[in-house]
C-alpha cells in the first residue's frame, strides 16, 4: 500500500507514454522528474521518448511530473507515486530525475511502491557543520543509478560522489557513473546518457538484467563502482 504523501498544489502527471497508456497492459510505471527550469530539461525529453520506444510492448508508462509550485519537489515526487499507484495498482515505480528533479528522486525513494531511482547530475548542496547530511536510508533496498559529468558548473559531481559512497553503505545496490567532459545538462554525451539510463531503468523494472558495465558497476566495491567511466558508443556497443 502506498504512503499518502501531503497534497501536492497545481502537481500533475503528463500524458502517459508507452503501453498505450492502457491500465490493463501497464506493468511498470518511470516517473520523469524535470530541473528546476523547463527552459533546461537535460536529457529527460529523449530519455523518456526512448524508454516508450523501449518498453512499450512490456507494459512500461512514463509520466512527466509537471511542477505547481505548491509543495516541494520531494512531496510532489511522493504525491506522483501515489498517484501512479493509484491508476495502475501494485506495480514498481522508478523515479527519474534531473537537476533538482534528481535530488527529488532521491529523497522521495522511500515510498513503498518505488523500486528504482535515477539520479541525472542531481544538485546537491554541501551541508554546514551545523547541518545535518542528505539522508541515504530510504534508498535502503532500491536500485540506485546516480549520472554526472565531470565538467558540471552547476551542481558539483564530487557532492554527487559523496553522497553516492554514502549511499553505497546503506545499499550495496548503488552504482555512479561519471561522464567525461560532459555539463550539467549532459548534451555533449546524451546518446550515451539516455542508453545508460533505458539499460538500468529496464532491468531495475522487469527482469533484473543489466549490461555488463552496469552489473560490474553494482558489484564493484567503492569507490570504483562510483566512479565507472560512461564509454563513447555505450548505446551502439549493445545494439552489436
Amino acid at each position: 500500500m502506498a504512503q499518502h504523501a501531503p497534497p501536492a498544489r497545481g502537481a500533475r502527471l503528463g500524458r502517459a507514454a508507452g503501453a498505450n497508456g492502457s491500465v490493463s497492459t501497464v506493468s511498470g510505471v518511470v516517473l520523469l522528474l524535470p530541473g528546476a527550469s523547463r527552459w533546461s530539461p537535460g536529457p529527460v525529453r529523449p530519455l523518456a521518448r526512448a524508454l516508450a520506444r523501449a518498453g512499450g510492448t512490456d507494459g512500461l508508462v512514463t509520466h512527466h511530473v509537471i511542477h505547481g509550485g505548491g509543495a516541494s519537489r520531494e512531496e510532489e515526487a511522493g504525491w506522483a507515486a501515489d498517484e501512479a499507484v493509484r491508476r495502475y495498482g501494485d506495480v514498481p515505480v522508478c523515479l527519474a530525475g534531473f537537476g533538482a528533479g534528481g535530488l527529488a528522486a532521491l529523497r522521495a525513494a522511500g515510498h513503498t511502491a518505488v523500486n528504482s531511482v535515477l539520479a541525472l547530475a542531481p544538485c546537491l548542496e554541501e551541508p554546514g557543520t551545523a547541518d545535518p547530511p542528505e539522508p541515504v536510508r530510504q534508498l535502503s533496498g532500491r536500485q540506485v543509478l546516480f549520472v554526472h559529468g565531470t565538467n558540471d558548473a552547476h551542481s558539483d559531481p564530487e557532492s554527487s560522489f559523496r553522497l553516492a559512497a554514502r549511499a553505497k553503505k546503506a545499499n550495496r545496490s548503488t552504482c555512479r557513473f561519471e561522464v567525461h567532459s560532459d555539463g550539467h545538462r549532459l548534451r555533449e554525451h546524451q546518446a550515451e546518457v539516455v542508453a545508460l539510463s533505458v539499460d538500468f531503468v529496464m532491468g531495475a523494472v522487469f527482469s533484473g538484467r543489466y549490461s555488463r558495465p552496469v552489473t560490474d558497476a553494482l558489484a564493484a566495491p567503492p569507490p570504483l563502482g562510483l566512479r565507472m567511466p560512461l564509454a563513447s558508443g555505450f548505446g551502439r556497443s549493445l545494439r552489436g
